[in-house]
């Protein structure tokens, strides 16, 4: 064998070779000749804003787009057939995406054998197999779960953990799992849940299976990637080793600019100390627990909390989303009754649910439609609505957050998740409420549309409006909030005020540890 045979027979083929790849939609470019790379057992962050590109990658992966001619991918050497999911499946290319696709009514060694199968004996499931398989299915990914517990049950990293081994189950009709596409997965975990999915991604890696890893926060990149590729505008910017950039530097890559991240900016709020806004007394509604709290005009008040501490259900129980069982809510001196949202709105409470998709907004329906459709009132002109006023003020509104594409009658489904969170926020500011109920307000969003949405934050606080923030975010809270009180088993267990309001700290309270001598807690809003 000569040498040039041994050194191509000794090189490793990558675990993804995406070369000169665009792809054009409707005469717009979403792809302009992208090139990434992807070694075996590697951990390969894709970053970029909504918008640059990421989506689209990942769909032409997946065979759900066709790329424009010309470019080529390759999976552990083999190349890609463009616009076929059994392609990238033969290949040995998986995906796990937001929607994590599992049945929560179901076992979690039902949920691992939907895609491979059941093990059966004369037409019948072998149980015991089942979950013998199950069990080393979840090992592979340093999960010790019982395989008869129902999915439902699961916590959001457990969840996806699952989602994570059945995409690396062996299939005797594909060869070994060589790439696993990650897209968003801690987008809906509390940080505390973060660390343990991100063991999972080392485990997986470190079997020999690369790893996309798309995100858009920073700080898992630095924990857990090897190098990172940048994408704006469609186009590759960055291709660099984790251990050469730092965050201020990342950030620039990503909006191509001087940035300054959100950091600390709630300290230069003025803080009001009038009659309270809102006031909840002793409220109770599973699993909260006799919650008591105030917020006043220019507070912005921080709500955390690890997933089943009634993080996820406050906000939703204040505005009478979510049934209320026990104690008050008053707004000034309105009284508002359990589950009566549309009361609570004329008291002049907003409430932004945590998933646009689903709750937030009507995906069908226009930008104009989805940010008028809470209040037509002032279009109204002698018995009919003013269109051309309609359209007038929310134009208005897309030049004042900076909507892309600055478009009326784009159906909301036709924008970036940044921009339809923006769209949503227009909702609820043109009303001017006196207080804003925010759940998760920047989840899976990108970095610059994040800054925005948090300086439209501060502005309402700064207007008079008192806000209320439930985030799994913890660097979220400690930007933004005078004040964070940690939930643990539906009651309020922590209120951290002023410099103690730090990530670290919230993330301690969250998790029960000691926040040791010198961090400085307050008593307000403790029930």
């Amino acid at each position: 064998m000569s040498a040039r045979s041994e050194s191509v027979a000794d090189r490793e083929p990558s675990a993804l070779a995406i070369r000169d790849v665009s792809k054009t939609f409707f005469g717009n470019a979403a792809l302009s000749g992208v090139d990434i790379d992807v070694a075996t057992g590697e951990v390969h962050a894709l970053l970029g804003e909504n918008g640059s590109g990421k989506s689209t990658i990942i769909k032409i992966m997946a065979g759900y787009h066709r790329p424009d001619p010309g470019g080529e991918i390759l999976v552990a050497g083999r190349a890609l057939e463009p616009g076929s999911p059994d392609s990238a499946y033969a290949l040995g290319c998986r995906f796990v995406h937001q929607d994590l696709g599992l049945i929560d009514s179901r076992s979690i060694a039902d949920n691992l054998a939907l895609v491979a199968g059941f093990p059966l004996k004369w037409g019948t499931v072998r149980d015991g197999e089942l979950r013998r398989i199950a069990r080393r299915d979840l090992a592979r990914v340093g999960l010790d779960l019982d395989p008869d517990l129902l999915v439902g049950a699961l916590s959001p990293a457990e969840r996806t953990g699952v989602a994570v081994a059945r995409a690396l189950r062996e299939d005797a009709s594909a060869p070994p799992v060589s790439l696993l596409v990650l897209d968003e997965p801690t987008a809906t975990l509390p940080d505390a849940e973060v660390q343990h999915l991100l063991s999972m991604v080392r485990t997986v890696a470190n079997r020999g299976v690369g790893v996309l890893y798309v995100t858009h926060r920073l700080e898992e990149v630095f924990q857990v990637a090897t190098t990172i590729t940048v994408l704006r505008d469609g186009h590759r910017v960055a291709r660099v080793p984790v251990s050469s950039v730092s965050r201020a530097e990342l950030i620039s890559l990503l909006v191509g600019t001087e940035f300054d991240d959100v950091h600390r900016v709630s300290a230069e709020l003025p803080v009001e100390h009038d009659e309270p806004l809102l006031v909840a007394d002793a409220v109770s509604a599973a699993p909260i627990d006799r919650i008591s709290l105030e917020i006043r005009a220019g507070d912005v008040v921080g709500i955390a909390g690890i997933t089943g501490s009634g993080r996820e259900s406050l906000l939703s129980v204040l505005f009478g989303a979510h049934p209320r069982q026990a104690g008050t809510v008053r707004v000034e001196q309105t009284s508002l009754p359990p589950s009566r949202p549309d009361l609570a709105m004329r008291a002049g409470v907003a409430f932004l649910p945590p998933d646009r998709k689903t709750q937030g907004g009507f995906l069908d329906l226009s930008v104009r439609e989805n940010m008028t459709i809470s209040d037509l009132g002032p279009f109204w002109r002698r018995l009919r609505l003013s269109r051309r006023q309609e359209k007038t003020e929310v134009t208005s509104w897309i030049e004042r957050l900076s909507v892309r594409p600055p478009a009326a009658e784009a159906p909301l489904s036709s924008l970036s998740g940044g921009n339809q969170q923006k769209v949503l926020f227009a909702k609820w500011l043109r009303r001017s409420p006196k207080v804003f109920l925010l759940d998760e307000p920047t989840q899976g969003v990108d970095i610059g549309a994040k800054a925005e949405l948090h300086l439209e934050i501060l502005e309402a606080a700064r207007a008079g409006a008192g806000v209320v923030v439930s985030s799994s975010d913890t660097d979220e809270l400690a930007a933004l909030c005078h004040r964070v009180l940690v939930l643990r088993e539906g009651r309020i267990v922590t209120s951290l005020a002023g410099s103690a309001v730090t990530a670290a700290a919230i993330s301690h309270a969250c998790l029960g540890a000691d926040l040791g001598a010198g961090v400085g807690v307050d008593d307000g809003g403790i029930s």
